[in-house]
């Protein structure tokens, strides 16, 4: 029986991160056909379409009872994506630089979303009033990011180009996008996808509930080490591929949006339909190591560099994290 359920799980994650992938390929195709700048689909199209096997298991969770998956989760790849991720990147990479200023705007949103989730979790439970303020948080966040983005693209452009060829800019853009041609195998993969999240966060939920009861451990646990690793690893494989590339911008750029939306989107949309609760594992154990490992990305984000003894110390602080879960020492 636990072999059955075992394989249902790993099929419905194949399917849920293939789901996913489908839909990001489908969707870019789509803004891009409709107009929209390639900014805009970075921020909403392909910022949400990482996260959304997070999203929909998330809600899955929460429609089936399981609301100790959602919170657990969102955290578990919070700390993945930290600790794991960017730990085997600048393993691989050997170290991670970053040209651009982190402290204007990445930095502090990604401590204000995480001081947001920690004040809002610390009485064990997320309530309406509280996902409410997460999804707000979330909205402003996406409006700031795109305004703030948008006025310094302009100065910076101002500063190198005369007007004229800011003008010869804007065209070429246009006719690139006027060229992005719609094909019947975009619809379909568009439907294909939405199909496919839905199906593999379905049984993925059915699945950890199932083995949770027969092997006497709380969903939380298995939520937040096997299904967070199991839905991170779009994000690891972009961001190895980065490290590998010498694209650090990418690698670690990755992981900011990915974990704001995991803290505010991830629990506040679940938490308008229900009242979430945190498992005990997740709350004693999960809570601090996300305070502890978005820290030190924080720290580290401020000096711009990830060394590759700082990568190792990341994997190790995750080998730790583990081990406690399932009491290993």
């Amino acid at each position: 029986m636990i072999l059955f359920w075992l394989i249902v799980f790993i099929i419905s994650l194949i399917i849920l991160i293939k789901g996913a992938d489908w839909l990001l390929v489908s969707a870019e195709k789509i803004g891009f056909a409709a107009g929209l700048s390639p900014f805009i689909i970075g921020v909403t199209i392909i910022g949400l379409g990482t996260s959304f096997p997070e999203l929909i298991t998330s809600l899955f969770a929460t429609f089936r009872g399981a609301t100790e998956i959602v919170t657990a989760n969102a955290i578990g790849s919070n700390i993945a994506n930290i600790l794991l991720v960017i730990g085997f990147s600048a393993l691989i990479g050997k170290r991670l630089v970053v040209t651009k200023n982190l402290i204007d705007l990445d930095l502090p949103l990604l401590a204000i979303s995480t001081v947001l989730l920690l004040g809002i979790i610390w009485d064990r439970q997320v309530t309406f009033f509280e996902a409410l303020l997460l999804l707000i948080s979330y909205s402003i966040y996406l409006l700031y990011t795109v305004s703030h983005k948008d006025s310094e693209e302009s100065k910076e452009a101002a500063k190198i180009l005369p007007s004229r060829e800011i003008r010869r800019k804007h065209i070429f853009e246009k006719r690139v996008l006027l060229k992005s041609k719609l094909t019947l195998k975009d619809f379909v993969l568009l439907i294909a996808g939405i199909i496919g999240l839905f199906l593999g966060a379905k049984y993925l939920i059915e699945s950890i509930i199932k083995l949770a009861e027969i092997l006497d451990i709380s969903t939380g646990v298995i939520a937040i080490t096997a299904v967070s690793v199991g839905t991170s690893l779009p994000e690891l494989f972009v961001s190895m591929k980065a490290a590998c590339q010498k694209k650090s911008e990418v690698a670690i750029g990755n992981i900011f949006g990915s974990n704001v939306f995991n803290s505010l989107v991830v629990i506040g949309l679940p938490g308008m339909f229900k009242t979430l609760s945190l498992d005990n594992s997740t709350y004693v154990i999960g809570v601090p190591i996300m305070a502890l490992a978005t820290l030190l990305f924080i720290i580290s984000g401020i000096s711009r560099k990830i060394h590759m003894w700082e990568g190792a110390f990341f994997l190790l602080l995750y080998i730790f994290f583990i081990g406690k879960l399932f009491n290993l020492f």
